[in-house]
């Protein structure tokens, strides 16, 4: 599976109907589209953030069976891309673009509560559940770098800061959001193909999905501005690097066989 980054350290959201009790010790926002019993009723929805005025678009994944990993003959794979195993992979949403700085920033700037604070409004239960999660110091610089907010992709934080915002965003919902395993982001991203990339291996249309270095002036875009994979997703093979939540081991492929729905725990 080739993919091409301009940035690093960027935050992919997914949700899942199995874990979605997690986060509902209050009642979740009102989002029908986001509730669903069984693979076959789920749809896409949109996330809203309360006293923000920004939400973050779902896109449902199927479940499924495929190869993780890369074919050893391909162009470019790393060793640490095989051998490849067979992986089972439950259906759950995941976020249609790359988390935005807009979505980000209600968490890392407060943007929420300075809404609350300069309108008067009342902070509701789940106000009150993502009021208790801690929140960034200030940023010693401009983690964009100039490169643009709104709704370019937010960057730069540390896998711990990414897997915090997710307890928050949480908490804000009533609905368990988190990151994405390897093998998740991986299934995602190949979306039910078998080639170098979604859109087949020929790395010569590739700037018609990607943002890389060649085509963006070295710095990042704004998201979903390129065509998406036949499962709806846009800039999954380029523009900025994603947190997934699994701990990076180099071997890791050789010493796993057909699993279902692998995670490596992070204890660093």
């Amino acid at each position: 599976m080739r993919r091409v980054w301009l940035c690093v350290a960027a935050l992919g959201l997914i949700t899942s109907t199995a874990s979605a009790e997690e986060a509902r010790k209050v009642p979740p926002l009102d989002v029908k589209a986001a509730v669903a019993a069984s693979e076959a009723e789920m749809q896409i929805y949109s996330e809203p953030l309360e006293h923000a005025g920004v939400s973050i678009d779902m896109v449902p994944i199927r479940g499924g069976r495929f190869q993780i990993g890369s074919p050893a003959a391909e162009a470019g794979r790393s060793d640490d891309e095989g051998p490849q195993n067979d992986v089972e992979i439950a259906p759950f949403w995941m976020a249609k673009t790359e988390l935005t700085w807009e979505a980000y920033d209600v968490w890392g700037e407060k943007t929420d509560q300075l809404r609350r604070k300069f309108t008067g409004l009342t902070p509701t239960e789940r106000d009150a559940g993502a009021d208790a999660v801690t929140r960034p110091t200030p940023p010693y610089t401009d983690m964009s770098f100039n490169m643009g907010k709104g709704k370019f992709p937010a960057i730069c934080m540390t896998q711990h800061a990414a897997r915090t915002y997710c307890k928050w965003l949480s908490k804000k919902t009533g609905r368990y959001y988190r990151l994405p395993t390897e093998a998740e982001w991986e299934y995602a991203c190949r979306a039910g193909t078998t080639s170098a990339y979604s859109f087949g291996d020929d790395p010569a249309v590739i700037g018609d999905f990607a943002w890389y270095g060649e085509n963006s002036n070295g710095k990042y875009q704004r998201v979903g501005k390129k065509k998406p994979n036949p499962w709806g997703l846009h800039d999954m093979h380029g523009n900025v690097a994603e947190w997934v939540l699994d701990q990076y081991i180099p071997t890791l492929y050789g010493d796993r066989q057909a699993v279902k729905n692998p995670l490596i725990v992070p204890k660093t």
